[in-house]
């Protein structure tokens, strides 16, 4: 009997791959449109800025008239007290949310709605940014680092900005322990061995007294077999 791979253990589901979900202060994301944003602007007031447990952007408590509040991804700038205005009409300035159709190019956004009304789901992480390079009759084309450009939808909401906490990739870790915890809060198993590194009955890619790679596997084959290159497009000699 070998031994279960990491894949088929986090598949089969455990205390030790289990979200921490308990931690989380909740859904981050964009509040329901609400009348006033309809009309053309809503107000909200930043009530406190928090550090949520496996993020690394710090998250706004932000607050309207009517006691609506929402949880949302802090760009940097922000600050306790700070006013905040969702809407067309909302003035161009960071942390405003505006649909993507009334920002003009060449600004930088973060958090974008995929599909209207999902509260945010692109560029959400730590100094992260995208930039609205153009827009035609249906969609809005915006940039991300990478370099990939990704049509949205006219409606979609966007934050004026960048995310905060963008120099958090610059402190060092100084000690494993402190990469455990890290991994830990985000339900990622640390640290990671490789296959060539273990025993022949812990991997398939392990034993023997050199390292060596592993051939590839069917796409077909079940977990813990499948590891390595999976399903290699073509093998032998290339044609002249």
């Amino acid at each position: 009997m070998g031994k279960r791979q990491l894949l088929q253990r986090r598949g089969r589901g455990g205390a030790v791959f289990k979200s921490p979900s308990w931690r989380h202060m909740g859904r981050v994301s964009y509040p329901q449109v609400t009348p006033d944003e309809k009309a053309g602007s809503a107000e909200f007031i930043i009530k406190d800025i928090i550090h949520e447990s496996g993020r690394g952007a710090p998250v706004i408590i932000a607050k309207n008239k009517e006691g609506i509040t929402s949880l949302m991804v802090a760009p940097e700038g922000t600050y306790v007290g700070q006013r905040l205005f969702f809407g067309s009409k909302a003035p161009i300035n960071a942390g405003n949310v505006l649909p993507l159709d009334v920002i003009p190019e060449g600004t930088l956004i973060c958090n974008i709605e995929g599909s209207v009304g999902d509260g945010g789901s692109y560029v959400r992480s730590a100094g992260g940014y995208a930039t609205l390079v153009s827009r035609t009759p249906e969609k809005v084309l915006c940039q991300f680092p990478s370099g990939t450009i990704k049509p949205f939808d006219l409606p979609c909401r966007a934050t004026i900005g960048i995310v905060a906490s963008g120099g958090m990739v610059e402190k060092p870790m100084l000690k494993a322990g402190v990469s455990y915890h890290k991994f830990r809060a985000r339900s990622i198993k640390y640290p990671l061995v490789r296959g060539k590194a273990m025993s022949s009955y812990a991997h398939p890619h392990g034993g023997g007294s050199h390292p060596k790679g592993g051939r590839p596997v069917s796409r077909n084959a079940p977990p813990g077999q499948k590891v390595g290159i999976i399903a290699s497009r073509r093998t032998g000699r290339t044609k002249k």
